[in-house]
Protein backbone atom coordinates (compact mmCIF):
# COMPACT_ATOMS: atom_id res chain seq x y z
CA UNK A 1 0.00 0.00 0.00
CA UNK A 2 1.16 3.75 -0.88
CA UNK A 3 0.94 5.98 1.87
CA UNK A 4 1.68 9.55 1.82
CA UNK A 5 4.73 10.15 3.76
CA UNK A 6 3.78 12.83 6.99
CA UNK A 7 6.84 14.46 9.18
CA UNK A 8 6.39 13.90 12.43
CA UNK A 9 10.28 15.15 13.43
CA UNK A 10 11.24 18.08 15.64
CA UNK A 11 12.76 20.09 12.39
CA UNK A 12 12.12 20.03 9.58
CA UNK A 13 8.66 19.91 10.09
CA UNK A 14 6.06 19.76 7.28
CA UNK A 15 5.14 23.24 5.33
CA UNK A 16 2.49 25.21 4.34
CA UNK A 17 1.70 25.35 0.48
CA UNK A 18 1.53 28.83 0.29
CA UNK A 19 5.15 29.14 1.83
CA UNK A 20 6.35 26.63 -0.56
CA UNK A 21 4.98 28.53 -3.34
CA UNK A 22 6.72 31.82 -2.25
CA UNK A 23 9.67 30.02 -1.95
CA UNK A 24 9.55 28.73 -5.44
CA UNK A 25 9.22 32.21 -7.29
CA UNK A 26 12.15 33.66 -9.06
CA UNK A 27 14.70 34.89 -6.89
CA UNK A 28 15.55 38.40 -6.60
CA UNK A 29 18.69 40.81 -5.88
CA UNK A 30 18.79 41.11 -2.22
CA UNK A 31 20.56 45.16 -2.56
CA UNK A 32 16.90 45.64 -4.67
CA UNK A 33 13.97 47.74 -3.26
CA UNK A 34 12.20 44.79 -3.81
CA UNK A 35 13.99 42.73 -1.21
CA UNK A 36 14.82 45.48 1.23
CA UNK A 37 10.89 45.84 1.12
CA UNK A 38 10.06 42.46 1.93
CA UNK A 39 13.25 42.18 4.62
CA UNK A 40 11.98 45.47 6.19
CA UNK A 41 8.18 43.90 6.87
CA UNK A 42 9.14 40.61 7.82
CA UNK A 43 11.89 42.86 10.46
CA UNK A 44 8.47 44.28 12.04
CA UNK A 45 6.79 41.13 11.96
CA UNK A 46 9.82 39.26 13.69
CA UNK A 47 9.77 41.72 16.70
CA UNK A 48 6.51 41.27 17.36
CA UNK A 49 7.13 37.12 17.06
CA UNK A 50 10.11 37.49 19.51
CA UNK A 51 8.09 40.35 21.86
CA UNK A 52 10.96 42.96 21.13
CA UNK A 53 11.61 46.04 20.25
CA UNK A 54 15.08 45.23 18.90
CA UNK A 55 16.06 44.34 15.70
CA UNK A 56 15.61 40.47 14.82
CA UNK A 57 18.94 39.24 12.96
CA UNK A 58 18.52 36.96 10.13
CA UNK A 59 21.09 33.99 9.57
CA UNK A 60 22.34 31.82 6.66
CA UNK A 61 23.19 28.79 9.18
CA UNK A 62 21.11 26.40 11.17
CA UNK A 63 20.37 27.07 15.35
CA UNK A 64 23.71 25.49 15.98
CA UNK A 65 25.16 28.84 13.97
CA UNK A 66 23.16 31.29 16.19
CA UNK A 67 23.98 29.92 19.56
CA UNK A 68 27.28 30.06 18.37
CA UNK A 69 27.25 33.82 17.34
CA UNK A 70 25.37 34.11 20.86
CA UNK A 71 28.27 33.01 22.62
CA UNK A 72 30.74 34.77 20.40
CA UNK A 73 29.67 38.10 20.77
CA UNK A 74 28.35 38.29 24.53
CA UNK A 75 31.39 36.63 26.24
CA UNK A 76 35.29 36.94 25.76
CA UNK A 77 37.94 34.05 26.64
CA UNK A 78 38.43 33.06 30.05
CA UNK A 79 34.39 35.05 31.22
CA UNK A 80 32.89 32.24 33.10
CA UNK A 81 29.45 31.27 32.54
CA UNK A 82 26.63 28.72 33.61
CA UNK A 83 25.19 26.31 31.67
CA UNK A 84 21.40 24.57 32.12
CA UNK A 85 23.01 20.82 31.17
CA UNK A 86 19.70 19.01 30.67
CA UNK A 87 19.42 17.07 27.43
CA UNK A 88 21.73 16.60 24.19
CA UNK A 89 21.23 20.43 23.61
CA UNK A 90 22.35 22.03 26.82
CA UNK A 91 25.45 20.12 26.16
CA UNK A 92 25.92 21.61 22.80
CA UNK A 93 26.55 24.60 25.08
CA UNK A 94 29.03 23.46 26.86
CA UNK A 95 30.59 22.70 24.05
CA UNK A 96 30.25 26.15 22.08
CA UNK A 97 31.03 27.85 25.19
CA UNK A 98 34.54 25.81 25.71
CA UNK A 99 35.64 26.47 22.12
CA UNK A 100 35.30 30.02 22.90
CA UNK A 101 37.70 29.70 26.20
CA UNK A 102 34.99 30.27 28.59
CA UNK A 103 34.87 28.80 31.94
CA UNK A 104 31.40 27.09 31.52
CA UNK A 105 30.25 25.59 35.00
CA UNK A 106 27.57 22.96 34.19
CA UNK A 107 23.73 22.69 36.18
CA UNK A 108 23.55 18.95 35.36
CA UNK A 109 19.80 18.36 35.15
CA UNK A 110 18.51 14.40 34.96
CA UNK A 111 17.10 13.73 31.94
CA UNK A 112 13.01 14.38 31.47
CA UNK A 113 13.47 17.01 34.37
CA UNK A 114 13.54 20.83 34.49
CA UNK A 115 15.79 23.25 35.91
CA UNK A 116 14.78 24.91 39.01
CA UNK A 117 15.31 28.60 39.95
CA UNK A 118 16.96 27.27 43.20
CA UNK A 119 19.47 25.34 41.25
CA UNK A 120 20.55 28.05 39.07
CA UNK A 121 20.92 29.57 42.78
CA UNK A 122 23.31 27.36 43.64
CA UNK A 123 25.36 27.48 40.79
CA UNK A 124 25.87 31.09 41.31
CA UNK A 125 26.86 30.48 44.95
CA UNK A 126 29.58 28.38 43.30
CA UNK A 127 30.70 30.66 40.82
CA UNK A 128 29.70 34.15 41.60
CA UNK A 129 31.70 35.69 38.82
CA UNK A 130 29.70 34.19 36.16
CA UNK A 131 28.56 36.60 33.32
CA UNK A 132 25.99 34.77 31.98
CA UNK A 133 23.57 32.03 31.54
CA UNK A 134 23.16 29.59 29.18
CA UNK A 135 19.47 27.36 28.84
CA UNK A 136 17.18 25.73 26.18
CA UNK A 137 13.33 26.97 26.48
CA UNK A 138 12.43 23.95 25.25
CA UNK A 139 15.19 20.76 25.04
CA UNK A 140 14.21 18.79 22.06
CA UNK A 141 16.02 15.92 23.02
CA UNK A 142 14.01 15.33 26.01
CA UNK A 143 10.36 17.63 25.63
CA UNK A 144 11.29 19.78 28.24
CA UNK A 145 10.61 22.99 28.75
CA UNK A 146 12.39 24.63 31.50
CA UNK A 147 10.51 27.73 33.43
CA UNK A 148 13.18 30.56 32.27
CA UNK A 149 11.03 33.22 33.17
CA UNK A 150 11.98 32.26 36.64
CA UNK A 151 15.58 31.94 35.93
CA UNK A 152 15.62 35.42 34.44
CA UNK A 153 15.24 36.84 37.87
CA UNK A 154 18.00 34.74 39.44
CA UNK A 155 20.04 35.97 36.38
CA UNK A 156 19.60 39.26 36.66
CA UNK A 157 20.07 39.75 40.55
CA UNK A 158 23.14 38.08 39.48
CA UNK A 159 24.08 40.77 37.24
CA UNK A 160 24.49 38.36 34.19
CA UNK A 161 22.87 37.62 30.68
CA UNK A 162 20.20 35.05 30.42
CA UNK A 163 20.67 33.35 26.93
CA UNK A 164 17.73 31.71 25.46
CA UNK A 165 17.99 28.82 22.50
CA UNK A 166 13.83 29.10 21.78
CA UNK A 167 14.91 26.78 18.28
CA UNK A 168 11.92 24.39 19.42
CA UNK A 169 10.09 27.09 21.52
CA UNK A 170 9.82 30.64 19.09
CA UNK A 171 6.29 30.25 17.10
CA UNK A 172 5.55 27.22 19.12
CA UNK A 173 4.84 28.50 22.65
CA UNK A 174 4.96 32.23 23.88
CA UNK A 175 8.40 33.62 24.19
CA UNK A 176 7.79 37.06 24.81
CA UNK A 177 11.80 38.45 25.28
CA UNK A 178 11.00 42.16 26.79
CA UNK A 179 8.18 41.63 29.24
CA UNK A 180 10.40 38.11 30.13
CA UNK A 181 13.38 40.12 30.09
CA UNK A 182 15.54 37.78 27.86
CA UNK A 183 18.87 39.01 27.14
CA UNK A 184 19.45 37.01 23.84
CA UNK A 185 16.57 34.83 22.38
CA UNK A 186 17.65 32.97 19.03
CA UNK A 187 15.90 30.23 17.19
CA UNK A 188 15.79 28.42 13.53
CA UNK A 189 13.80 28.18 10.60
CA UNK A 190 13.07 24.90 10.47
CA UNK A 191 10.57 24.09 13.82
CA UNK A 192 8.06 26.32 14.86
CA UNK A 193 8.72 28.93 11.73
CA UNK A 194 6.89 26.96 8.88
CA UNK A 195 10.25 27.06 6.91
CA UNK A 196 13.13 24.37 5.63
CA UNK A 197 16.28 24.34 7.78
CA UNK A 198 18.74 27.05 6.59
CA UNK A 199 18.17 30.61 8.53
CA UNK A 200 18.48 31.20 11.98
CA UNK A 201 17.32 34.36 14.20
CA UNK A 202 18.83 36.14 16.85
CA UNK A 203 17.87 39.01 19.08
CA UNK A 204 19.70 41.01 21.93
CA UNK A 205 18.44 43.00 24.89
CA UNK A 206 19.62 46.80 25.20
CA UNK A 207 21.44 45.17 28.49
CA UNK A 208 23.29 42.60 25.86
CA UNK A 209 23.97 44.72 22.99
CA UNK A 210 26.17 47.01 25.94
CA UNK A 211 28.13 43.71 26.80
CA UNK A 212 28.55 43.17 22.91
CA UNK A 213 30.29 46.20 22.31
CA UNK A 214 33.03 45.25 24.62
CA UNK A 215 33.82 41.90 22.98
CA UNK A 216 35.71 41.01 20.30
CA UNK A 217 33.96 38.19 18.15
CA UNK A 218 36.44 35.70 17.25
CA UNK A 219 34.33 35.60 13.72
CA UNK A 220 33.80 37.45 10.58
CA UNK A 221 30.65 36.04 9.53
CA UNK A 222 29.13 35.99 13.03
CA UNK A 223 29.99 39.76 14.09
CA UNK A 224 26.52 40.64 14.98
CA UNK A 225 27.33 44.40 16.13
CA UNK A 226 28.02 44.56 12.29
CA UNK A 227 24.84 42.66 10.77
CA UNK A 228 22.89 44.42 13.48
CA UNK A 229 24.30 48.15 11.83
CA UNK A 230 22.86 46.95 8.48
CA UNK A 231 19.44 45.69 9.21
CA UNK A 232 19.08 48.99 11.06
CA UNK A 233 19.61 50.64 7.13
CA UNK A 234 17.27 47.82 6.25
CA UNK A 235 19.89 45.18 4.45
CA UNK A 236 22.09 42.46 5.46
CA UNK A 237 25.83 42.69 6.17
CA UNK A 238 26.35 39.40 3.64
CA UNK A 239 24.16 37.70 1.03
CA UNK A 240 20.97 36.52 3.05
CA UNK A 241 19.42 33.22 2.20
CA UNK A 242 17.18 35.39 0.00
CA UNK A 243 14.15 32.32 -0.42
CA UNK A 244 14.14 31.63 2.62
CA UNK A 245 13.66 35.22 3.84
CA UNK A 246 10.57 35.67 1.02
CA UNK A 247 9.41 32.46 2.64
CA UNK A 248 9.54 33.60 6.19
CA UNK A 249 8.00 36.93 5.76
CA UNK A 250 4.85 34.74 4.07
CA UNK A 251 5.17 32.21 7.00
CA UNK A 252 4.72 35.10 9.26
CA UNK A 253 1.61 36.62 7.13
CA UNK A 254 -0.13 33.61 7.75
CA UNK A 255 0.79 33.56 11.58
CA UNK A 256 -0.40 37.35 11.95
CA UNK A 257 -3.55 36.42 9.86
CA UNK A 258 -4.51 33.66 12.44
CA UNK A 259 -3.22 35.85 15.25
CA UNK A 260 -0.24 34.51 17.94
CA UNK A 261 -2.96 33.67 20.44
CA UNK A 262 -4.77 31.59 17.68
CA UNK A 263 -1.38 30.04 16.76
CA UNK A 264 -0.62 29.35 20.62
CA UNK A 265 -3.70 27.83 21.47
CA UNK A 266 -3.75 25.49 18.93
CA UNK A 267 -0.24 24.12 19.84
CA UNK A 268 -1.61 23.74 23.13
CA UNK A 269 -4.27 21.42 22.10
CA UNK A 270 -1.88 19.48 19.90
CA UNK A 271 0.34 19.10 23.03
CA UNK A 272 -2.22 17.88 24.84
CA UNK A 273 -4.24 15.76 22.58
CA UNK A 274 -0.62 13.91 21.73
CA UNK A 275 0.13 13.38 25.32
CA UNK A 276 -3.17 12.17 26.39
CA UNK A 277 -3.20 9.65 23.44
CA UNK A 278 0.03 8.61 24.41
CA UNK A 279 -1.15 8.35 28.11
CA UNK A 280 -3.95 6.01 26.71
CA UNK A 281 -1.66 3.60 24.85
CA UNK A 282 0.06 3.07 28.49
CA UNK A 283 3.04 4.01 27.45
CA UNK A 284 5.27 6.80 30.16
CA UNK A 285 5.53 9.99 29.24
CA UNK A 286 9.44 10.99 29.46
CA UNK A 287 8.38 14.82 30.32
CA UNK A 288 5.95 14.36 33.65
CA UNK A 289 5.35 18.13 34.17
CA UNK A 290 7.23 21.13 32.61
CA UNK A 291 6.84 19.73 28.81
CA UNK A 292 7.04 21.07 25.66
CA UNK A 293 4.36 22.57 23.39
CA UNK A 294 6.32 21.02 20.21
CA UNK A 295 7.06 17.70 20.68
CA UNK A 296 6.34 14.56 22.88
CA UNK A 297 8.90 12.15 23.77
CA UNK A 298 7.66 8.60 25.48
CA UNK A 299 9.61 5.68 26.41
CA UNK A 300 8.22 2.40 25.17
CA UNK A 301 8.68 -0.60 27.55
CA UNK A 302 10.86 -2.92 27.69
CA UNK A 303 11.48 -5.57 25.52
CA UNK A 304 10.84 -2.89 22.47
CA UNK A 305 13.41 -1.32 20.25
CA UNK A 306 12.61 2.48 18.97
CA UNK A 307 14.50 2.11 16.24
CA UNK A 308 12.28 -0.79 14.91
CA UNK A 309 9.26 1.01 16.41
CA UNK A 310 9.99 3.58 14.22
CA UNK A 311 10.56 2.59 11.01
CA UNK A 312 7.60 0.25 10.91
CA UNK A 313 5.48 3.32 11.73
CA UNK A 314 7.35 4.60 8.51
CA UNK A 315 7.08 1.48 6.24
CA UNK A 316 3.28 0.50 6.96
CA UNK A 317 1.83 3.93 7.49
CA UNK A 318 4.42 7.01 6.01
CA UNK A 319 4.74 8.41 9.74
CA UNK A 320 8.46 9.64 10.38
CA UNK A 321 9.14 9.49 13.90
CA UNK A 322 12.40 11.05 15.42
CA UNK A 323 14.07 8.41 17.95
CA UNK A 324 16.25 9.22 21.35
CA UNK A 325 19.47 10.40 21.37
CA UNK A 326 22.55 9.12 23.36
CA UNK A 327 21.76 6.95 26.22
CA UNK A 328 17.61 6.80 25.04
CA UNK A 329 18.20 6.04 21.89
CA UNK A 330 17.00 2.43 22.19
CA UNK A 331 13.79 3.27 24.29
CA UNK A 332 12.69 6.90 23.30
CA UNK A 333 10.59 8.13 20.57
CA UNK A 334 9.82 11.92 19.73
CA UNK A 335 6.45 12.98 18.07
CA UNK A 336 6.51 16.53 16.87
CA UNK A 337 3.29 18.47 16.57
CA UNK A 338 5.23 21.58 14.92
CA UNK A 339 4.81 23.02 11.56
CA UNK A 340 1.95 22.74 9.45
CA UNK A 341 0.22 20.33 11.45
CA UNK A 342 -3.19 19.65 12.91
CA UNK A 343 -5.42 17.21 14.64
CA UNK A 344 -6.25 15.34 11.93
CA UNK A 345 -2.39 14.76 11.10
CA UNK A 346 -1.62 13.57 14.78
CA UNK A 347 -4.53 11.23 14.96
CA UNK A 348 -2.85 9.96 12.27
CA UNK A 349 0.78 10.00 14.06
CA UNK A 350 -0.90 8.07 17.37
CA UNK A 351 -2.79 5.34 15.20
CA UNK A 352 0.44 4.62 13.12
CA UNK A 353 2.38 4.50 16.56
CA UNK A 354 -0.05 2.32 18.37
CA UNK A 355 0.15 -0.17 15.00
CA UNK A 356 3.93 0.16 14.62
CA UNK A 357 4.47 -1.02 18.70
CA UNK A 358 1.72 -3.88 17.91
CA UNK A 359 3.46 -4.66 14.69
CA UNK A 360 6.56 -5.01 16.66
CA UNK A 361 5.13 -6.94 19.32
CA UNK A 362 4.05 -4.57 22.02
CA UNK A 363 0.71 -3.83 23.67
CA UNK A 364 -1.09 -1.45 22.92
CA UNK A 365 -4.55 -2.04 25.28
CA UNK A 366 -7.90 -1.29 23.21
CA UNK A 367 -9.17 1.55 25.06
CA UNK A 368 -10.32 4.28 22.88
CA UNK A 369 -7.16 6.48 22.80
CA UNK A 370 -8.14 8.33 19.36
CA UNK A 371 -11.10 9.44 21.00
CA UNK A 372 -9.49 10.22 24.25
CA UNK A 373 -6.96 12.40 22.20
CA UNK A 374 -9.34 14.04 20.10
CA UNK A 375 -11.57 14.86 23.22
CA UNK A 376 -7.79 16.58 25.29
CA UNK A 377 -7.60 18.53 21.48
CA UNK A 378 -11.30 20.54 22.29
CA UNK A 379 -10.57 20.73 25.61
CA UNK A 380 -7.73 22.51 25.80
CA UNK A 381 -8.64 24.66 22.63
CA UNK A 382 -11.76 26.02 24.96
CA UNK A 383 -9.85 26.22 28.33
CA UNK A 384 -7.48 29.32 29.42
CA UNK A 385 -4.19 28.99 27.42
CA UNK A 386 -1.85 26.65 29.26
CA UNK A 387 -4.11 24.77 32.12
CA UNK A 388 -4.77 21.46 31.72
Amino acid sequence: MLNKARLFTPGPAPLPERVRLAMAADSIHHRTPEFKAILGATQERLKALFGTGEPVLPLACSGSGAMTAAVHNLFSPGEEVIVVDAGKFGERWSRIAGERGLVAHSIKIEWGRAVRAADLEAAFEQCPQAKGVLVQISETSTGVLHPVRELVQVARRKNALLVADGISAVGLSPCSMDEWELDCLLTGSQKGLLLPPGLSLLAFSGRAWEKAAHVRPACHYFDLTGERAAILKGETRFTPAISLIVGLHESLTLFFEAGLDAVFRKQWALTRMTRRGVSCMGLDLFAKEHYAWGLTCLVLPAGLFAPRVIRAAAERHGAVFAGGQDHMSGSMVRIAHMGWVDWADMLGALHALADAIRFCGGYVPGNPYLEEALAAYHAALEAPLGTE
